[in-house]
C-alpha cells in the first residue's frame, strides 16, 4: 500500500523541477533528519514491518482477537521504540519520520506501508505538548484546505507529474480563501441493471413497478416475497410474489371497478405498522389501479389525519377490518366524528385476482405521473406531503441497485468476460445471487418503504418484517439473521446500539440463544444504517465487537451509513459504494495509489477536526484515518470525530452553499448541502411558494447565479476528497456569540481562520448531547437548541432524567423531585459543556423520561429540537426545574457607564450629560389662563366674590327655591322624589341642628362621614361646613376586607381624634350587623382606641325653616386661607391612606376650574356616582351642582354595578353634557352591551380620572363599545387626577383624538424623550397624553435632584402652581410633606410655588388642524409617565414597573390580567406572577425571563409563582405592590414555587 496522497492539502507552491534537495532545504527545521537516522531507522522498519503482517495475517485468519491483536500491536511498537538511542523514538517522531525517510531512502521502502497509515501514538497530546511540535502542528494544519494527518505517517503531496513535494510555508497558511467550491459533478456509471432473478432481461424494459410486480408474479411465483415475524420472533404471516401480485390485482380491480375515482385520484392508505403485507397489497394495488397512493402514518392524531384526508382530497381510504374497528373506537372515546366524504375498505377482505380465462392478458396498466405522497413532518412540526412519481421512483430503484450490486460486480468484474450460454448466447450481466432483506424500520415511510419495499419489488428479494421490539430481547435478533441469512440488513443507531451493548454486556445470551440455529452473520454484506450524522465511535463497536465475533469476516465493508432525506420522502443522497467514477465528481481526490487493492476510496474516512475551527465554521482537518487502519483517537477536547458517509449519490448534483446568503462556499467550509438528483421528489403537495424556495433553489457563485436547481436538504456538512461529511440539521445547529476579549484578541479566536463571522461560535445538538450522555449521569435523554433573546442567541439544555420523576397520587405518598439533585445535575451539565465545547448554556430545563415532544422517525420515536422549541418559547415543557447560567450567557444587558452605581438617571453625571446633549432645547413648563373673575350664567353674579360654597348655596335658595336641587335615580333608572333648593337648605339646617343640639358638636370638631352614596350624604357635608365642623368622608365599610377597612377607620380615630361618626340609615345598620360589630369592638379592645358615638343623621326630627331661620352663619376666620373645612382621605392600593386638607377658597377654585374648563352651566345638570367620598367625584356629587346653580343626580354605585347601562341612559334621558367617570368603572360598563335607543350625542365631555399613564387602549374600546350610542370620540377625554388636586390636565374640548407618541425604551430609560417608528422598534412604549393644563393652572416639569427645568426631550418629576391645590397633607408633621407643597425652581420664576407631584412625564407642543378653516394650531399637551416611587434603577438605568408588567402577562396565557408585580428587594429585582395553573412553573420561568430581556434588557434575579387568588389586590381589583413586597420578604407569600434566575435559594 503506498502512501496516502490527501487532497485536502493545499496546493504545493514547487514547480515540477523542483528537486527534493531544495524542498528539503525549505522545509521547516522540525522535517529535517539525518542520513544516520535514517539508516538506523530503515533496519528497524524492516524488522517492524515483519512483525506487523505476521500479526495482521493472524487478525484476518481469525486467530487472535481484535482486542489481542491492539495489545500485542502495542507492545511491538513500544519495544522497536527503546531500541533506537541515537536519536528520538519512533512515537516521537511521528512527525519527522516521513518527510524525511522517503527522501533519503526511496530504495528500500517497502511495497506495504498500510501499517504507516495506523498512528503509532494513541495519544494527539504530543503534537501540542512542545512549543515547537505546536507551530509545526499549527503550520501544516491552518491551511483552509486542511492537512496532512498528524496521526499517521502519510506521504507528502504530490505535484502533476508525479514529483514529491513539501507543504507550502506557513506564510501562506493565513491567505483567505478565494474560489469558491463548486458542485460536485454526477458520476458516469455506465454499468446496466440487469434482473437479478435473470441476468438476460435489462430492468430498463419496465417503465413502474407495477409492471416489475407482474412480471415477479409471473417469473419467480413461489419464492417468499414478504415475511412478518411477531415479537418472539416467529413467522407471522407470509406472502408469495404470486399471491402478493393477485391479491394487489385485486385491490386495483375493485378500485378501478367499484371507486368511481379517475386516473391520478388520491387514495388514502391506514394500515399499522405489523400489518406490511395489508399495506404492500394496497399500495401496489394503487399502483396496478393508475391511482396516487397517500400513506397515512399518524393514525391516532384525529387532526393530522384529517388534514390529509382533506388537503389530498381522498374520497377513499384502504384499511384493515381490524385497524377500521379500532379507528372507531378512538373516534368515539375522543368525541370525534368520523371523517366526512371519505370511503373506507378493507382491503383484508378482498381475496386475490382471477382472470376471466388462463390466457387472458392483465388489464392494461395506466399508470399515472405521481406514484404516491408521503406526509412527514418537518424538523419544525408542520405536515407536508412530498410527491413522488413513477418515473423517480425507478431512478430511486435503479441508483439504489447499482450501489448494492457493486461490490458484488466489484470481485467478479475480472471473470465475467467472455461467459456464453449453452446455446452461444453472449451473458450481458451474471445473474445475481437470491437475496434476503431484514428491517425493523417502518415500511409505511422514508427509507423503510424505499429499500423494504419498492427495492424488494425491483430486486425481486425477501424482506423480513420484524417489530422493533425484539431488539430488546437479548440475542433474538442475531438469531433471526442466523435464522434467514440475510445478505442486506436494514437498521438505525439506536437499534444497533441496543443489540450490540447488549451483546457486550450478555455475550452467552447470544450464543447461546439457540442450539438449532447458531449465530452466523456470514452471509451479510450490507448493513443499511438510516441517519444523519455517523456515529464513527459506534462503528469499531459494531464491526469488530459484534459482527467480527460473530462470523462475518468483512465487517469493516459491511457497515454503510445512508444519509437519506426523511422530510423528503427519504431518498438516500449519500452513501459508501464501490460503483468508481468519482474521478467525474470534479473536485480533489486521493492518490489512486493509496489502497493497493483499490478499494479505498469506498472505505469509510473518518476525520479528526479542530473543535475551535469547526465552530467557527471552518473545517481544520487534524488527522485522516480509515476504518481498517484502526479508528482515531478523540482522547484531546480539543476535537471532534466526523465520519464520510460516502460519495454522493451517483447521478447527483451536490454543492455546499451558504445557508443564509444562498452563495457556494469555499473548500472546507460548512454550508448547507444542496442537492440536484432525478432520484428525489417533485415537491410539496399542494405548496407551490414552499416547493420553489426549497425544491428549485438556485445559488451563486463565482460568476454570479448557476444555472442550475437544487433540493435544501437543510443538512449542514463539507465535502472532503468527494466524499460527504454531515455534522447536523440546520435546526441543530447554535450559534452564540464570542465573549468579548474573544472577540478583541486575535490569538484567542485564531487567527489563522480565514473564513468565518467572528462575532458567533457555532456548535451541533448532536455533539452536545453526545458529550451530556457520555458526562452526566442518569440522563436519560437530552436536546439542545438556542434561542434568539435580546438581539442575541443563547443556548437552552433539555434534559431528560428519573431524578424529575414526579407522582402527587402514589399510594405511598407524592413523589417530588429531589432539588438538590437537580441542581447538582444542572450545574454538572453547565461545566462540562463550558469544559468540552466553551458553550455558555443560557437555561437548563429538567424534565421525567419520555415527556419531551417527539418526532416518529423510522418508526421510532425521538426528540424533535424544533418541537422543543416551539414548546420552549409557549412554555408548554413539562419541567420540573430550570436553572439559569445569565452571568456569561447574556452578553448585551444594558448598563448605563456614565453613571455612578447608585445615582441612575438622576445622578449628577447623567444628568450634565443630558443638559450636553439637551443644550439647544427649550424648558419644559406651560402657560397659564388665569381665571380671578367668574359668573354665574343664571343670575350674573360675580361666583369669585363668594367667600365659601355656603354663601353659594344661600344664592340658589334665594334666586331659585323651588328649582331642583338634587334627584336620587333608583336601581330601574326611575326618579325618586327631587327636592328643591329650598327644601336642601331646610334638610341641612335639620342636620346641623342635630349635630349642635345632639351630637355637641363644635366648630374645630373632627367627624367622620359614613354614608352610602344619596342625599344624606350631601346633607351632612354642607351641615358641617356650615357648623365649621370638619369632615373626613369614607366610604362604608366592606364586610369582605374588614382586616383592611377596621384598622384603617381606628387610625383615622386615633389619629384626628374624631368626635362622632355620621352615618345614615344604611350604614347604621351595617354597622349593627354582628360581623362588623364585633370586628370592631374587638379591635378596638386590641388597639386601645375608643369609638366616638355614631349619629344616624337620616333619623332627624323636622325642623321648620332654613339655614337663615335657624341662624346658622359662618365665622369669618373659618373661611381664612389656611384654615381646614374639609379632609379628604385617599387609599392606595396596598390600603395605605394619604389624607389631605381643603379650605373654603380651595374648594371655591376646584369648582371654579371644573366650570370654566369644561364650560359648565346651569342649563345642564351633573351626575355623581362613583368615588364620591373624594376627588373629582365628590366635587361632582357635592358642590358642581351648587356651584353652576345645575340639578344633581345621584346614581348609587351598588346599582351601577348590578345595572351598568343604568349610568349611560341617564346620561342620555338628562342630556348630561359633562360628566366624571373612572377606568374600572368604565371596562364594568362595556362587559354589557349598549342600550338599543341611547343616544349620548349630548354628552360632551365624558372625563376620565386617571391618577397616572393613561391606558393606551382605553380610547380605542370605548369609541368602538358608544359608537352606536352617538357618543363622539372626542367626548372621550381623560384627565390627570391627583391626590393634590383633582384636575392637573384634562382633555376636555381639546376636539381631538388622543395624541399618542411611540417612544423608544431603551432612551427613555437613560432619561431622554426619544420618539420612533412602531416598526422600527417592535418594542417600543405607546403613551397618550392627559391633556392641556385647565384654567388658572400652571406645569412645569423639573428634575427632582437639581429642581431645574428639565429641557424638551427629556423626562422630569411634574410640579403643579394652582390655587385649586390642597392646603397640604392632614395632620403630617413632616417636613418633606410641608415641603412639597412650597417647592421652587431654581431657574424659574422665584415667586412662583409650586406642589411636587411626585410623578414623572413631560411636556410636548403638537400641531392639530383645530383652528378656523381647519388651521393649524399648536397645542401642549403633558404626557404622565408614572410615580417616582414606583421606578427602580438597574445599572443606573431607570425602569417603570408598570412596563415590565404589561411585558409579563402578555407573555402567557397562564398568567392572569393584571397578575404580576415587580419590585427591588435587598438589591434583588423580585418578580411575583399569579397563575392559574400549578404544575410545570419551570417550563412558565423562561418564557417570562425571555419576554423581559427581550423588552427591556434586564434580567429578573427571582420568579415566584402565587395560585389564582392568593395575588394581594384592592377593592377595585388593582395589586397591592406594598403588601406584596412585605409578604415576600416576611416569607408569608403563599407561593406555589420559586425560581433563582440569577442568585441561589441560599442567598434568597
Amino acid at each position: 500500500m503506498a502512501f496516502y496522497n490527501h487532497s485536502d492539502v493545499q496546493e504545493p507552491a514547487y514547480h515540477s523541477n523542483t528537486d527534493f534537495s531544495a524542498a528539503e532545504h525549505s522545509a521547516p527545521a522540525a522535517f529535517q533528519g539525518s542520513e544516520n537516522y535514517s539508516n538506523n531507522y530503515s533496519h528497524q522498519f524492516a524488522e517492524l514491518q515483519t512483525q506487523l503482517d505476521k500479526l495482521e495475517l493472524e487478525l484476518n485468519e481469525g486467530d487472535i482477537t481484535e482486542k489481542g491483536y491492539n495489545k500485542r500491536r502495542d507492545l511491538l511498537l513500544q519495544a522497536y521504540g527503546h531500541v533506537e538511542s541515537s536519536s528520538a523514538s519512533i512515537q516521537s517522531s511521528e512527525v519527522d519520520v516521513p518527510t524525511h525517510y522517503e527522501s533519503s531512502l526511496p530504495s528500500i521502502a517497502p511495497a506495504d506501508t498500510s501499517y504507516l497509515s495506523k498512528p503509532l501514538s494513541t495519544e494527539a497530546d504530543f503534537i501540542f505538548a512542545d512549543p515547537e511540535n505546536r507551530e509545526i502542528a499549527e503550520y501544516m494544519y491552518s491551511s483552509e484546505e486542511a492537512a496532512t494527518s498528524a496521526y499517521s505517517l502519510s506521504s507528502p503531496y504530490r505535484n502533476g507529474n508525479g514529483t514529491t513535494t513539501v507543504p507550502p510555508p506557513p506564510s501562506s497558511a493565513y491567505e483567505p480563501a478565494k474560489e469558491l467550491q463548486m458542485p460536485l459533478e454526477p458520476r458516469e456509471v455506465s454499468d446496466t441493471n440487469f434482473d437479478p432473478h435473470n441476468g438476460n432481461i435489462p430492468m430498463t424494459k419496465f417503465d413502474n413497478l407495477a409492471a416489475i410486480l407482474r412480471h415477479r408474479g409471473r417469473s419467480i411465483p413461489k419464492l417468499n416475497a414478504i415475511l412478518t415475524l411477531d415479537a418472539k420472533g416467529k413467522e407471522t404471516s407470509v406472502i408469495t410474489w404470486d399471491k402478493l401480485a393477485s391479491r394487489a390485482e385485486k385491490v386495483a380491480q375493485v378500485i378501478r371497478d367499484k371507486s368511481g375515482l379517475y386516473r391520478g385520484d388520491r387514495v388514502a392508505l391506514l394500515y399499522k405498522d405489523d400489518e406490511a403485507i395489508d399495506f404492500v397489497v394496497a399500495l401496489l394495488g394503487c399502483f396496478l389501479a393508475g391511482v396516487v397512493a397517500v400513506p397515512i402514518n399518524t393514525m391516532a392524531n384525529f387532526k393530522d389525519l384529517n388534514y390529509i384526508l382533506n388537503y389530498t382530497q381522498a374520497h377513499l381510504a384502504l384499511s384493515t377490518d381490524a385497524n377500521l374497528k379500532s379507528f372507531h373506537r378512538e373516534f368515539t372515546s375522543q368525541g370525534q366524528s368520523w371523517p366526512r366524504g371519505v370511503e373506507w375498505w378493507k382491503t383484508n377482505e378482498f381475496g386475490s385476482y382471477h382472470p376471466p380465462s388462463k390466457k387472458s392478458e392483465p388489464p392494461a396498466l395506466q399508470v399515472p405521473d405521481l406514484a404516491y405522497i408521503e406526509y412527514s413532518r418537518a424538523p419544525t412540526g408542520e405536515l407536508h406531503g412530498v410527491v413522488m412519481s413513477h418515473k423517480t421512483v425507478m431512478h430511486q430503484m435503479s441508483c439504489l441497485s447499482a450501489i448494492l450490486s457493486s461490490k458484488e460486480k466489484q470481485k467478479r468484474k475480472s471473470t465475467s468476460d467472455g461467459l456464453v450460454t449453452r446455446d452461444g448466447g453472449q451473458i450481458r450481466a451474471p445473474a445475481a445471487k437470491y437475496q434476503t432483506v431484514i428491517s425493523y424500520l417502518d415500511p409505511r415511510q422514508s427509507i423503510g418503504m424505499i429499500l423494504g419495499v419498492l427495492m424488494t419489488v425491483y430486486s425481486g428479494n425477501t424482506i423480513v418484517c420484524i417489530p422493533q421490539s425484539t431488539l430488546a430481547v437479548p440475542g433474538l435478533y442475531a438469531n433471526i439473521i442466523s435464522r434467514f441469512k440475510p445478505s442486506i440488513m436494514l437498521a438505525d443507531y439506536p437499534g444497533l446500539k441496543q443489540v450490540a451493548y447488549n451483546y457486550q454486556s450478555f455475550p452467552l445470551a447470544t450464543r447461546n440463544f439457540s442450539k438449532k440455529h447458531p449465530v452466523d452473520f456470514s452471509t451479510i454484506k450490507w448493513c443499511l444504517i438510516d441517519c444523519l450524522t455517523v456515529d464513527t465511535a459506534f462503528h469499531e463497536i459494531l464491526a469488530d465487537r459484534w459482527l467480527r465475533p460473530l462470523g462475518n469476516k468483512i465487517s469493516r465493508d459491511v457497515v454503510a451509513p445512508m444519509l437519506t432525506l426523511s422530510e423528503f420522502g427519504g431518498m438516500v443522497i449519500s452513501m459508501r459504494d464501490w460503483l468508481g467514477g468519482q474521478e467525474a465528481l470534479g473536485c480533489r481526490l486521493p492518490d489512486s495509489a493509496a489502497d493497493d487493492e483499490g478499494t479505498g476510496q469506498s472505505d469509510l474516512t473518518e476525520l479528526l477536526l479542530d473543535k475551535k475551527a469547526l465552530s467557527t465554521n471552518n473545517v481544520r482537518i487534524l488527522s485522516i484515518s480509515l476504518p481498517r487502519s484502526g479508528f482515531l483517537d478523540e482522547s484531546t477536547k480539543n476535537t471532534i470525530r466526523v465520519g464520510a458517509f460516502g460519495f454522493p449519490l451517483p447521478d447527483a448534483t451536490l454543492a455546499v452553499v451558504d445557508p443564509e446568503t444562498a452563495t457556494l462556499v469555499p473548500e472546507l467550509i460548512v454550508g448547507e448541502i444542496w442537492v440536484d438528483s432525478p432520484c428525489l421528489g417533485g415537491g410539496f403537495w399542494g405548496l407551490g411558494g414552499e416547493t420553489e424556495t426549497i425544491f428549485h433553489a438556485r445559488c451563486w457563485g463565482q460568476d454570479g447565479t448557476l444555472e442550475m436547481e437544487f433540493l435544501r436538504t437543510g443538512l449542514l456538512g463539507f465535502i472532503h476528497a468527494g466524499k460527504v461529511y454531515i455534522l447536523g440539521l440546520y435546526e441543530d445547529r447554535l450559534r452564540q456569540r464570542r465573549e468579548k476579549e474573544e472577540q478583541n484578541n486575535p490569538s484567542i479566536m485564531g487567527s489563522d481562520i480565514v473564513y468565518t463571522n467572528r462575532q458567533y461560535r457555532y456548535h451541533y445538538t448532536s455533539h452536545l448531547v453526545q458529550t451530556i450522555m457520555q458526562k452526566i449521569p442518569r440522563v436519560f435523554d437530552s436536546s439542545a437548541f438556542d434561542i434568539f433573546v435580546n438581539n442575541e442567541h443563547l443556548p437552552v439544555v433539555l434534559l431528560e432524567s428519573s431524578i424529575a420523576i414526579t407522582d402527587t397520587n402514589s399510594p405511598n405518598g407524592p413523589i417530588l423531585p429531589d432539588a438538590e439533585a437537580l441542581e447538582d445535575m444542572a450545574s454538572t451539565c453547565m461545566s462540562k459543556l463550558r469544559e468540552v465545547h466553551s458553550i455558555r448554556v443560557y437555561c437548563i430545563l429538567i424534565t421525567a423520561p419520555n415527556t419531551l415532544p417527539r418526532t416518529i422517525r423510522n418508526g421510532r420515536s425521538v426528540i424533535g429540537t424544533m418541537l422543543c422549541r416551539k414548546e420552549f418559547e409557549i412554555g408548554s415543557l413539562p419541567c420540573v426545574y430550570v436553572k439559569f447560567g445569565v452571568d456569561r450567557a447574556v452578553m448585551n444587558s444594558v448598563k448605563d457607564s456614565r453613571v455612578e452605581d447608585d445615582g441612575g438617571v438622576w445622578s449628577v453625571a447623567a444628568s450634565h450629560f443630558r443638559d450636553e446633549m439637551l443644550i439647544h432645547e427649550d424648558k419644559q413648563y406651560s402657560g397659564i389662563d388665569e381665571r380671578n373673575v367668574v359668573y354665574d350664567d343664571r343670575t350674573g353674579t360675580e361666583l369669585s366674590k363668594f367667600s365659601s360654597i355656603i354663601d353659594i348655596l344661600q344664592l340658589r335658595v334665594v334666586c331659585q327655591p323651588e328649582e331642583l336641587a338634587y334627584c336620587t335615580i333608583d336601581a330601574k333608572s326611575r326618579e325618586n322624589k327631587g327636592i328643591s333648593w329650598k327644601k336642601f337648605d331646610a334638610r341641612i339646617a335639620t342636620v346641623a341642628s342635630m349635630l349642635t343640639i345632639k351630637a355637641r358638636l363644635r366648630a374645630g370638631d373632627t367627624v367622620i362621614l359614613i354614608y352610602t352614596h344619596g342625599e344624606d350624604f350631601v346633607h351632612a357635608i354642607f351641615a358641617c361646613l356650615y357648623l365649621g365642623i370638619i369632615a373626613i368622608p369614607l366610604s362604608p365599610l366592606d364586610s369582605n376586607r374588614l382586616n383592611e377597612d377596621v384598622p384603617a377607620l381606628l387610625n383615622l380615630i386615633q389619629d384626628y381624634k374624631a368626635k362622632a361618626i355620621l352615618v345614615n340609615t344604611e350604614t347604621d345598620h351595617a354597622m349593627k350587623n354582628k360581623l362588623i360589630a364585633q370586628h370592631l369592638k374587638q379591635s378596638a379592645q386590641v388597639a386601645k382606641v375608643t369609638i366616638p358615638p355614631s349619629y344616624n343623621t337620616t333619623k332627624t326630627g323636622k325642623v321648620s325653616g332654613g339655614s337663615k331661620d335657624l341662624k346658622l352663619t359662618m365665622k369669618s376666620e373659618w373661611v381664612k386661607h389656611g384654615n381646614v373645612a374639609l379632609v379628604w382621605v385617599y387609599w392606595t392600593s396596598d390600603h395605605r391612606r394619604i389624607s389631605v386638607k381643603l379650605g373654603h377658597d380651595t374648594i371655591l377654585e376646584m369648582c371654579k376650574v371644573q366650570k370654566e374648563t369644561c364650560q359648565m352651566t346651569s342649563s345642564k345638570p351633573v351626575v355623581g356616582c362613583v368615588r364620591s367620598s373624594s376627588g373629582i367625584g365628590f366635587l361632582h356629587t357635592c358642590f358642581m351642582g351648587t356651584y353652576v346653580g345645575a340639578s344633581t343626580y345621584l346614581i348609587s354605585p351598588v346599582d351601577f354595578a348590578a345595572n351598568p347601562p343604568l349610568f349611560f341612559l341617564s346620561l342620555t334621558r338628562y342630556k348630561v353634557k359633562d360628566t366624571y367617570a373612572t377606568p374600572q368603572m368604565l371596562e364594568h360598563g362595556m362587559s354589557v352591551p349598549p342600550l338599543k335607543g341611547s343616544n349620548m350625542h349630548e354628552t360632551r365631555n365624558l372625563m376620565i380620572a386617571f391618577d397616572d399613564r393613561p391606558k393606551a387602549d382605553m380610547f380605542g374600546k370605548l369609541r368602538l363599545h358608544f359608537a352606536s350610542c352617538g357618543l363622539d370620540g372626542t367626548a372621550i377625554n381623560s384627565i390627570y387626577s391627583h391626590v393634590l388636586n383633582p384636575m392637573i390636565s384634562t382633555r376636555s374640548y381639546m376636539c381631538i383624538e388622543p395624541v399618542e407618541l411611540v417612544l423608544d425604551l431603551s432612551e427613555l430609560r437613560r432619561g431622554f424623550v426619544s420618539t420612533t417608528l412602531p416598526d422600527k422598534s417592535p418594542f417600543a412604549l405607546l403613551v397618550q397624553d392627559s391633556g392641556m393644563v385647565p384654567v388658572s393652572t400652571h406645569i412645569a416639569v423639573v428634575h427632582p435632584e437639581t429642581r431645574r427645568l428639565c429641557h424638551l426631550s427629556e423626562y422630569g418629576e411634574i410640579w403643579v402652581a394652582s390655587s385649586a391645590s390642597v392646603l397640604g397633607f392632614y395632620g403630617s408633621k413632616d417636613l418633606f410633606d410641608a415641603a412639597r407643597f412650597t417647592a421652587k425652581t431654581i431657574d424659574g420664576d422665584p415667586s412662583m410655588e409650586y406642589v411636587r407631584t411626585g410623578d414623572l412625564g413631560f411636556l410636548r407642543t403638537v400641531t392639530r388642524p383645530v383652528g378656523p378653516g381647519g388651521a393649524m394650531v399648536e397645542i401642549q399637551v403633558l404626557f404622565v409617565l408614572g410615580a417616582i416611587g414606583d421606578t427602580f434603577e438597574i445599572g443606573g438605568l431607570h425602569h417603570f414597573p408598570i412596563d415590565i408588567e404589561n411585558t409579563v402577562e402578555r407573555s402567557h396565557r397562564s398568567i392572569l390580567p393584571g397578575g404580576s408585580a415587580v419590585f427591588q428587594a435587598g438589591g434583588l429585582v423580585v418578580l411575583v406572577v399569579e397563575v392559574n395553573r400549578r404544575q410545570f412553573l419551570a417550563s412558565l420561568v423562561p418564557v417570562i425571563v425571555n419576554a423581559i430581556l427581550n423588552e427591556h434588557q434586564i434580567v429578573i434575579d427571582v420568579v415566584a409563582f402565587v395560585s389564582r387568588g392568593d395575588f394581594p389586590r384592592s377593592r377595585l381589583n388593582e395589586k397591592q405592590r406594598g403588601k406584596i413586597l412585605t409578604a415576600w420578604v416576611t416569607r408569608k407569600l403563599k407561593t406555589v414555587g420559586q425560581f433563582m434566575v440569577t442568585v441561589s435559594d441560599k442567598k434568597v
